[in-house]
């Protein structure tokens, strides 16, 4: 996700990784034929056999439950039934002819309908905001209630709230800062736990004891290697709070995953004698942190004075969505990095998680439970704290591997450095340096095909790498594609290609989409039950319709759909300005789409800058209340005719 919070240069964009590990851009630049000329004809090299997965491929090629494994590259796709819709930079929300788009819990809703009322001036109170929806909504998933076809229509909706924009949050903005706002942005992030319910053809949200925030302020706790009690957690004050969460996951067991990202931006100091450490440098903590300035009035974020509070964070929170009163667990075995996600799948009774670290030249990693989930859980233990964490490298020839971040083996010894386990997971970037693992421009989300569990990675922008790799710099990015050795998401071994090449060919030669096809920055990704990848954008804002940065044809920020057997690409939706499209979350039978629209009427180049006397400048979306202000909102997608969604 972008961290651009209102700022000309986005922080993901600016790589803190010294390693010199050989990129991928620099892999590819050593394999010209893997993109070979376009963008969707790497998918044509996956399904035929060519491409770097070599002869056999096409056998193993995704086919959805319709019987389409008859569908061949090129051709067109019988997935994708909507008309595309346009490139747009108008402040309105567009899905396609025959579909309805209905805003469900915008933030600032109250969690019951007793509670605190939204007030459009931005004079809410921190104790109201801790009673409302959070900002800036990104990943979400909907837990099904009921049985038979009940369960589509009643359920528990679990989504993040990534950061705030403090220039709309407060009344009078961000230019002083005081206690006060420090608790309303920590109330502003974090989790929103809601049941809602289909009531006479609208979806609502449901007055329930399950309905709660968990924020910046909840207590926590910590499981796995850096357990609660570790020194390294010992910061002033109990453990609280989760901050930044991005995208998400769910686990087979029904608890729901946020996934804490550009954690390192809420710490700061005036102590101008600090100096980060290696460590902390590492992950990008330095003296000014992201522009919130909440170390000016509390002192739990000045890294001089607190300097282990930021160990607290950077993890995978389990929250159960079911149980109000159980406290969300950090889980320290899945890493410590910037997680854009935590997309959970299984193999052979294990589980496996894969996860992104969205910044320039991070990497991609993999957690492989070692015993069978059931099992451990019939023992009381949690299968999330025992395993073995892997970081992804990527060879030229079209191959991969699972390197083990494991301490006493490889580069991970007390010789070179290393304590125990948990000062590996604490330090997941170095350990992964130290690795050999591939870096990577800005991993995101990650898509697991439901039945061939092919493997989608965003990598959504960066400096590129390599005379073709694929292009030196990379505003645009590209959907990586990986399949695991004999199908099985446990293995050590992949085969990879591009399976698409984002861009604009106006502005890249190499881009084969056409003009109702280009997008860049691709960031959220889903497959649904039928096989239809799901493609959600993060252009930055100061990027956005700038013909001097190659998007002015592709406007704001968009989702599209994809066919992974036969490449094809259509626009299914755009936004307002200023916002970015992520979280997207199904109800069972794939007639209702949940969405979310994040920070609409954020400061942009091209429209402008929000301020307390006119916070409307970018945006109004979506109340459009003349004094009134932008808000994130979940969004509803349904078909007029009550058909599949994508059909």
């Amino acid at each position: 996700m972008s961290a651009d919070h209102s700022f000309v240069v986005d922080p993901d964009d600016t790589p803190s990784n010294p390693s010199g590990n050989r990129t991928l851009g620099e892999v590819l630049a050593s394999r010209r034929s893997v993109l070979r000329g376009g963008s969707a004809v790497a998918a044509a090299g996956f399904l035929a056999g060519g491409g770097v997965f070599g002869a056999g491929a096409a056998s193993a090629a995704p086919s959805d439950e319709r019987g389409h494994d008859d569908d061949r590259p090129g051709r067109p796709s019988r997935l994708l039934g909507f008309a595309a819709v346009p490139a747009s930079s108008a402040d309105t929300l567009v899905v396609p002819p025959g579909y309805t788009a209905e805003v469900l819990i915008p933030w600032g809703t109250p969690l019951r309908s007793r509670g605190p009322a939204w007030r459009k001036d931005g004079s809410n109170s921190a104790a109201d905001q801790a009673q409302q929806i959070g900002m800036n909504h990104d990943g979400m998933h909907f837990f099904p209630m009921g049985r038979g076809r009940e369960c589509s229509r009643h359920g528990v909706l679990v989504l993040n709230h990534e950061y705030v924009d403090q220039a709309l949050l407060f009344a009078d903005g961000a230019a002083v800062m005081t206690k006060e706002k420090v608790d309303k942005a920590l109330a502003g992030h974090g989790v929103s736990v809601v049941e809602v319910a289909e009531e006479r053809g609208r979806w609502k949200l449901v007055d329930s004891r399950l309905n709660r925030r968990v924020t910046g302020s909840t207590p926590v706790r910590f499981s796995g290697p850096v357990g609660d009690g570790h020194p390294a957690l010992a910061a002033r004050g109990p453990a609280q709070g989760t901050l930044n969460n991005c995208s998400n996951g769910a686990t087979p067991w029904g608890t729901y995953l946020a996934c804490e990202e550009n954690w390192n931006g809420y710490f700061g100091t005036a102590d101008q004698s600090w100096q980060a450490s290696p460590e902390q440098a590492r992950y990008g903590v330095d003296k000014a942190g992201a522009g919130y300035r909440w170390h000016e009035a509390d002192p739990r974020f000045d890294i001089a004075a607190n300097p282990k509070e930021a160990n607290r964070f950077g993890w995978v929170v389990e929250i159960d969505p079911l149980d109000g009163r159980a406290t969300p667990v950090k889980r320290t075995a899945l890493g410590r990095f910037k997680h854009e996600g935590a997309t959970v799948t299984e193999s052979r009774g294990r589980v496996v998680v894969y996860s992104g670290d969205d910044q320039d030249k991070e990497y991609v990693y993999k957690f492989v439970g070692n015993a069978s989930w059931r099992s451990l859980r019939a023992r009381g233990k949690d299968p999330l704290d025992h395993g073995t964490l892997y970081v992804g490298k990527f060879e030229a020839d079209g191959s991969g591997r699972w390197l083990p971040l494991v301490f006493g083996e490889g580069a991970l010894t007390a010789a070179n450095g290393w304590a125990d386990q948990a000062d590996v997971l604490l330090r997941t970037r170095q350990a992964a340096d130290a690795v050999g693992a591939t870096p990577l421009d800005r991993p995101e989300w990650v898509a697991v095909h439901p039945r061939s569990k092919d493997v989608f990675l965003t990598l959504t922008n960066g400096s590129g790498g390599g005379p073709v790799g694929p292009r030196t710099p990379n505003p645009y990015g590209q959907i990586v594609r990986w399949r695991e050795e004999r199908g099985d998401s446990t293995a050590l071994r992949f085969r990879w290609d591009i399976f698409l090449l984002a861009g604009d060919p106006k502005y890249d030669p190499k881009v084969t989409l056409s003009e109702s096809q280009v997008f860049g920055s691709p960031d959220g990704l889903a497959v649904d039950d039928d096989g239809r990848l799901w493609i959600q954008t993060d252009v930055s804002n100061s990027s956005q319709n700038r013909a001097d940065k190659g998007y002015d044809r592709i406007g704001n920020n968009q989702m599209l759909a994809a066919d992974p057997t036969t490449g094809e690409v259509r626009r299914f939706l755009t936004g307002p300005r200023g916002s970015e499209l992520t979280g997207i979350t199904f109800a069972p039978d794939q007639r209702t789409m949940f969405v979310n629209v994040q920070h609409p009427g954020e400061a942009t180049t091209s429209w402008g800058t929000p301020t307390p006397e006119n916070p409307r400048a970018v945006s109004n979306w979506p109340d459009f209340d003349p004094t009134g202000r932008p808000r994130s909102a979940t969004v509803v997608i349904r078909k007029r005719d009550g058909g599949i969604i994508g059909t």
